[in-house]
């Protein structure tokens, strides 16, 4: 069964239309393309590409530009429409830039889009020479840190230099703050904004040597997905019955209520570490244990709402509050205990040794006694009588000699009349002692 035909006007009507449109498909021209593309440097890393209008164009046709970039000849998905004469883009002179622009009537089928107009910025330098692995990060929003390594043909002695500019720079700075460690290039710069600023402009680098061998190397960076905020600072703890009470400074950099807090804390006891995010700059821990120690510290992120940074800060210094009981402590005790008692024990031991020959002497032999006591009786007379006789023989040569002393003062000899000793001195005073006779002494 087939379909009902349609009236008359109906089958009138897309006729018409039909006709008028391939007509106009057949009428329709392609529109002149732009002229004069060119481009120049408005900043480091930034391109103004400029064109003129195309000519003879219809006053009928809405007169648009299409442009896109193509690095190295991959196509960037960066296509624009705009009824200006020009665009400003990013630079990338380590690699082939290609610039394409075309006119469209946007919203009249009276011509076809032009033809394509291309121009090229083609790089400088030796290849493999450019910096790479440019990474910055920027702490507190005071100052940027960017690192970065030389090129794999990059000469020992190359000398790199990093320029910076924003929108709001009258003219790029220098970074002057160089520093290389490990073969890691670094460079720090002061970069701040008033504290009341919602929205940051992006950041251009230039990585550059002064010599043409080596090539250059253009960076955009984002600021808001760079931002790693100071680690908190002035942590304190405080105990309230059975529950620690945590708190720390405020930035004073970032915007009131645009980071947020991760607290981590474990007891000495449990090696089970906990997490708590929090939003304000303190926090408390209910029910803790008494006899345990606690060990806190904190670290800072800023909200998305704010920033589109995933970066954490540094971790706070720790702090403990509690006393933990020392299993160290137990084990030097367990140890020392037992040798103390065992040098004591020991000492002990010898002194009572010593103690008991004290208290009790041992009891002496009664013939040993008697032998000893008559023993030294004998000694004593035997020595006694020989100190005697010795002790007479000496006084005698004592009193003899004090006489011839005497009689050294008679000029002559003399005769004794009672005894037959004869004493003569001679004229030099010399003295002569003639015994006619000698006692006898007897021990």
């Amino acid at each position: 069964m087939g379909l009902p035909a349609a009236p008359l006007p109906c089958r009138l009507l897309l006729a018409v239309c039909w006709a008028l449109a391939a007509g106009t498909a057949a009428g329709a021209k392609p529109l002149p393309p732009p002229s004069n593309l060119g481009y120049s440097f408005v900043q480091i890393c930034t391109l103004n590409w400029t064109w003129n209008p195309p000519e003879n164009v219809s006053s009928s046709c809405d007169l648009e530009y299409s442009s896109d970039i193509m690095i190295d000849e991959v196509p960037q998905d960066k296509r624009k429409w705009s009824k200006s004469r020009f665009r400003v883009t990013e630079t990338f002179l380590n690699e082939e830039m290609r610039f394409k622009v075309r006119s469209e009537c946007k919203y009249s089928n009276v011509s076809e889009p032009s033809q394509w107009v291309e121009t090229s910025l083609l790089p400088t330098g030796i290849p493999g020479t450019a910096a790479v692995d440019l990474s910055c990060v920027w702490h507190n929003l005071e100052y940027m840190v960017c690192t970065w390594r030389p090129g794999e043909n990059a000469s020992g002695d190359t000398n790199y230099t990093l320029f910076y500019w924003f929108d709001g720079l009258k003219n790029h700075k220098k970074c002057n703050n160089y520093s290389v460690d490990q073969g890691i290039f670094g460079c720090v710069f002061n970069l701040s904004f008033p504290k009341v600023t919602n929205t940051y402009p992006a950041i251009s680098i230039l990585i550059r040597d002064y010599s043409e061998e080596i090539r250059p190397v253009c960076a955009s960076k984002n600021p808001t997905t760079l931002v790693k905020p100071a680690a908190p600072r002035k942590v304190r703890l405080s105990k309230v019955n059975d529950e620690v009470y945590v708190e720390w400074s405020e930035s004073d950099t970032f915007p009131e209520n645009c980071l947020f807090y991760e607290v981590e804390y474990h007891s000495g006891d449990l090696d089970t570490v906990r997490r708590i995010k929090v939003e304000n700059n303190h926090m408390s821990v209910p029910s803790v244990d008494p006899n345990s120690k606690y060990i806190f510290k904190v670290r800072a992120k800023p909200k998305p709402e704010c920033y589109s940074s995933k970066l954490y800060s540094d971790w706070s210094e720790e702090k403990s509050i509690g006393e933990k009981t020392d299993s160290t402590f137990y084990f030097v005790l367990i140890i020392t205990i037992p040798l103390i008692v065992a040098v004591s024990t020991i000492i002990l031991l010898v002194y009572l040794k010593r103690l008991k020959v004290l208290i009790l002497p041992p009891i002496p032999d009664p013939r040993e006694i008697l032998k000893r006591m008559f023993g030294e009786q004998n000694e004593d007379s035997q020595s006694c009588a020989k100190d005697d006789s010795v002790n007479a023989y000496n006084r005698l040569i004592k009193e003899e000699e004090i006489h011839a002393l005497i009689l050294t003062e008679t000029p002559e000899c003399t005769n004794s009349e009672k005894g037959n000793n004869k004493l003569c001195f001679t004229s030099e005073d010399e003295e002569t002692f003639i015994p006619a006779a000698v006692p006898q002494v007897t021990t």
